[in-house]
This record gives C-alpha cells, structure tokens and sequence, in this order.
C-alpha cells in the first residue's frame, strides 16, 4: 500500500530550480583570485588563460584538441562552417531540443531535417535519423539532451556508411558517457556550453569545440578569429567567436569541482527515485531513465505528467522552481514553417513538450528540499480534480 506523504507548508521551504549562490560561495576567494589575476594582466581576450583552459579540458574530455569560443550556440555555427555547411545541405537534428540545434543550421543557409526522438530517452531515434539522409546530408547533429547520452553507435554507424560527419551537441552533457566513453569523443566534433546553468557554468555566455581532428581544429580557430591568420589578412570569412580570458578564468577555477558537483546531482537523482517510490508515485509521474551503457550527468531532471501545466502551478503556489524544456518542439516553430520536414509527424516529441516538467536538481539541494518537492507533488497527485 502506499504511504502518505503530507506536504510542508509552503511557506517554511522555498527551493529554486537552481541556486548558483550556493555553488559560488565555496569558492568564492579563488574566483575572486583569478578574476583579479585577468585584471591584473590587462589580457581579457583570448590569450594565456584561455590557452591554459583550453589544456586542461582537453584532457578531462579525453580529446586532442579543444577550442573555447563565445557560447555553446557560436560553437555548433563555428563547426557547421567548418565543415562546408551552407544553402543546398541538410542537418540531420532532433526536432525536441534547444532552439540553437536547429537555428545554427538555418542560419547558415542549410536545411534542418527534424527527426522525431526516443519516447523514453528524449533523445534521437536513431532508426530516423538512418532513414532520413539523402544525398545532400552534410552532417547528423544529435544532442545528449538533459545530460544523457543520446544512442550514438546505431548514428555512428548511419554515419560512416553515408561519409558524413557526426557533430554532437553536448551543451548540456559535459562529462556524460556512453558504455564507457565520454560523449564528445564520438563523432567529428561536438560542442559544449558553459552558460551559467550547466554543470560547468562560467559567469556568461561561452562555449568550446572539442575534436580529435587537427585539421578541424586549426579551421575553427581561424573561423573563431574572423578568418584571419596572419593579423589583418583573412583567407576565410569567419566571426568574433573567441572567448574572453575572464571568462576562462572563472571555468578553470570551477573545472576542477566538477567531478564532484556531477555526483552529487546524481546522489539527489537517486534520491528522488527512493522518495517517489515510497511515496506511491511510481505509476502516477514517469522519472528520467539511465539506459544500460549510459552515465547520465543530471543537467536536467525532467519528469513527465499528463496534468503537467496544473502540476507546475502547484508547485510555484508551494515556493518549487521548475522549467519547462522545451514547450514547441522545432516542427511547431513559426520560423521553421518553411522547412519541408516540418510538416512531418513527431508524436514522441509533441507528448515530451506537453508532459515534460524539470524539477530542481543541483547539487546543492538538500535532503530535506526533495522532500518537500516529492511531498507537493504527491499532495497535488492525490487531490480532487475539478469536478470531481
């Protein structure tokens, strides 16, 4: 039989859905540190701390090479430039993801081709992503959305038999593996973000490219710097992608916590699974799943609800941060109106936008916030419907 659960006051427990304050604080005397080193330097764009960062991610990825650039978002576009993409190609991505995914490809003059994702994974189908390259696939873009690795061996392999490049959006994965591999190691490239919400979060926007392609590297960081090598003398057109010292500064002294902030987060997912199952919940909310081979890094803890719009009300009205990732899948998207696969039928992806709600996981939560996240949840569950 399952146990009641009685829900806290609302008023005696706030929990945002994240609380940076808590991460920073600390560390707070080394950031300080390092920020007044740059300052110190008079050096703020690119330059020693970004070449020192740019090592020692390199290494903690388990890749030859990395390239900081300006965001997540500018790192997918450096790389589709890179690799020729432009009017007359097509990019395979998910249709369920952030918007970057499928806006860097459009911006480049290409085509997005939106395939349809796992119901349980969130992730790309792999059988669509197979079955929709053509001819003028350029390249097959899979995320690891919520910081699960997406199934990449059936995509690697649709790949290499098509001789397109593989680039994977790990924006929100950093540090997540596949039986055994860190994502990113996979394809020709993959992109990363250290928005401030990430596992790694700078204080800003920055991104990085990682690949064991030297020759991808040297491209992207000319395309990083407008092209330009030597100074003034520019062979390609690139952009301003490049990342600010500052903001290196600030990951360098973070990287090394980062081992520790991913276990903690999933210590909480594991959690959160022994209170929704002792309080009844198994049937009535669907969790995150970590699949067989895979080492699932929490970015997001995204549950699923058929009543997930009144259940986030709930929980706003009990002082319970939540997101909702992503409302419109890009199929819905007004500006992708015009895409030809636009007009396709993606049910796994229409049902994750109208059911998925992601609950505070950050690895400073405590055990008595989950409680109190789990016992709202179970409250709203258990009440009567209007009408009824």
């Amino acid at each position: 039989m399952a146990r009641s659960v009685t829900p806290r006051p609302a008023a005696g427990v706030s929990v945002p859905l994240l609380d940076l304050a808590a991460q920073y604080a600390p560390i707070r005397r080394d950031i300080l540190e390092a920020v007044t080193r740059v300052c110190d330097s008079q050096r703020f764009i690119l330059g020693p701390e970004v070449e020192a960062l740019e090592r020692e991610l390199a290494a903690r990825l388990d890749v030859e090479h990395t390239v900081a650039v300006s965001s997540g978002t500018d790192a997918l576009l450096v790389v589709l430039t890179a690799l020729g993409t432009g009017p007359g190609a097509e990019v395979i991505t998910p249709t369920y993801s952030f918007f970057a995914t499928a806006g860097t490809v459009s911006r480049l003059g290409a085509t997005p081709v939106f395939v349809d994702i796992d119901p349980v994974t969130f992730n790309a189908d792999p059988r669509a992503v197979a079955a929709s390259i053509t001819p003028r696939t350029r390249a097959i873009l899979p995320v690891h959305l919520f910081g699960l690795a997406a199934d990449l061996a059936p995509m690697v392999d649709a790949a290499r038999r098509a001789g397109v490049p593989l680039v994977e959006d790990a924006a929100q994965a950093i540090g997540a593996r596949y039986h055994g591999r860190q994502v990113g190691t996979f394809g020709a490239a993959a992109c990363y973000s250290f928005f401030p919400s990430k596992n790694l979060g700078g204080f800003g926007d920055g991104g990085l490219v990682a690949t064991n392609d030297a020759s991808l590297a040297r491209e992207v960081r000319l395309l990083r710097n407008h092209g330009a090598e030597p100074k003034y003398h520019h062979a390609r057109i690139g952009g301003n992608f490049r990342l600010d010292a500052l903001q290196a500064a600030v990951l360098r002294v973070k990287a090394p916590h980062l081992a520790a902030w991913t276990e903690a987060r999933r210590r909480n997912a594991d959690r959160y699974r022994r209170l929704f199952a002792e309080a009844g919940l198994d049937d009535a909310v669907d969790l995150p799943v970590e699949p067989d081979g895979c080492w699932h890094i929490y970015n997001q803890f995204v549950i699923r609800s058929p009543r997930r719009d009144a259940l986030r009300e709930h929980l706003t009205a009990s002082r319970i941060g939540t997101e909702i990732y992503y409302p419109v899948p890009f199929h819905r998207q007004a500006c992708f109106a015009d895409v030809p696969s636009a007009s396709g039928a993606f049910p796994a992806a229409d049902r994750a936008a109208a059911t998925s709600l992601a609950l505070p996981i950050y690895g400073e939560l405590t055990p008595d916030e989950q409680q109190h996240v789990v016992s709202s949840i179970a409250a709203f569950i258990r009440s009567p419907r209007p009408g009824q």
